[in-house]
């Protein structure tokens, strides 16, 4: 058997796994050995439409407990309903599974510790999936800001949009509280990406938003305050054309990524400047992050390193998006316990 792979088994067949699926075939320290679906040829179909090559040796399962149950499969992707992540990744994790849950880790801190505890008593690795955090862009971002080119930061906003089409009607389907919505769908991205600038906690945020029949948010926005002055301003929006950018200013200067979403091909840029005049924009090599991710969360496993995304940083998303929506349902500014 196999000791520099990691075999995986996909637990639902979930849209994500267009990007997903191919990534576990092709990272070098993954093998794909296993997709379930509970409806009824769905697991299928995915594997055929996305790995064709793969289908004879690729098990099927027909329920999601089948793949649990797999004794070839040592992680499982988890790419669920929102609502469904706490319940599945702990199942997973009962079975003696690795897990990758597909952003948000959980709809509550609780749940997210609850999960912590369950993978420290299993001795297995659990990570959100947060695939734009492992495109190079982000870590030239990081060093120019560390250079101190920009200075000090002082304010992050965040833009992350797409025009709801009927295919995707599903995400505004359950309430927020149930995990529907743009805060729960791409709100998780701009809270992450505007956190990671800060080397601090961020203390209280208020926001407002326009919400579907369902009670789904369809548009939030608002400010993340990180005291001192500090914050970030965030808007995600499913009525609003493609867009997932954000934009770092200091006390000398700024700097721009223009894509967080990176498909496979696109080349990626971006934008810095000063106070003093200096300016430039910086084509960078083309880079899959959802290979990446694999590819990490394998290296992990195989050599037990602390994942990169860590249930900290899990916990402390998931209690700004909880006040967001806290914030634009009762039109207040929510604190964050420190």
């Amino acid at each position: 058997m196999e000791t520099n792979r990691i075999r995986w088994g996909i637990l639902g067949a979930a849209r994500v796994n267009e990007r997903l699926l191919p990534a576990i075939v092709e990272a070098g320290n993954s093998r794909l050995v296993a997709i379930a679906s509970r409806r009824s040829g769905a697991a299928a179909e995915t594997l055929a439409k996305y790995a064709p090559c793969f289908r004879d040796s690729v098990t099927v399962h027909e329920t999601l407990e089948a793949l649990l149950d797999d004794g070839q499969v040592q992680a499982v992707y988890l790419p669920m309903a929102n609502h469904e992540h706490a319940e599945w990744a702990l199942r997973a994790i009962a079975k003696g599974k690795h897990v990758l849950i597909e952003k948000p880790m959980a709809l509550r801190v609780a749940d997210i510790d609850a999960i912590e505890q369950a993978a420290k008593k299993a001795g297995v690795t659990v990570m959100e999936g947060f695939m734009y955090r492992f495109h190079p862009q982000h870590a030239r971002i990081q060093a120019i800001i560390a250079s101190g080119l920009i200075g000090e930061v002082r304010a992050v906003h965040a833009h992350y949009s797409f025009m709801m089409r009927p295919a995707r009607m599903y995400r505004l389907a359950q309430d927020t509280a149930n995990g529907g919505g743009a805060m729960w769908d791409i709100g998780p991205y701009a809270v992450h990406s505007s956190r990671l600038w800060f080397n601090t906690p961020p203390q209280a945020v208020s926001a407002i938003a326009k919400y579907a029949e369902s009670g789904a948010d369809i548009t939030t926005s608002g400010i993340i305050d990180f005291g001192n002055g500090r914050h970030a301003r965030f808007d995600v929006s499913f009525e609003c054309s493609r867009q997932s950018e954000y934009t770092i200013l200091g006390d000398k200067g700024g700097v721009k990524c223009h894509a967080a979403w990176q498909l496979p091909g696109d080349v990626p840029f971006i934008s810095w400047w000063t106070d003093d005049g200096q300016s430039c924009t910086e084509k960078l090599p083309v880079a899959n992050h959802f290979n990446l991710e694999i590819e990490h969360f394998c290296e992990c496993v195989l050599n037990g390193k602390k994942p990169l995304l860590t249930f900290d940083d899990a916990r402390a998303n998931c209690a700004v998006i909880n006040a967001a929506l806290q914030s634009a349902a009762e039109g207040r500014t929510i604190r964050l316990s420190q």
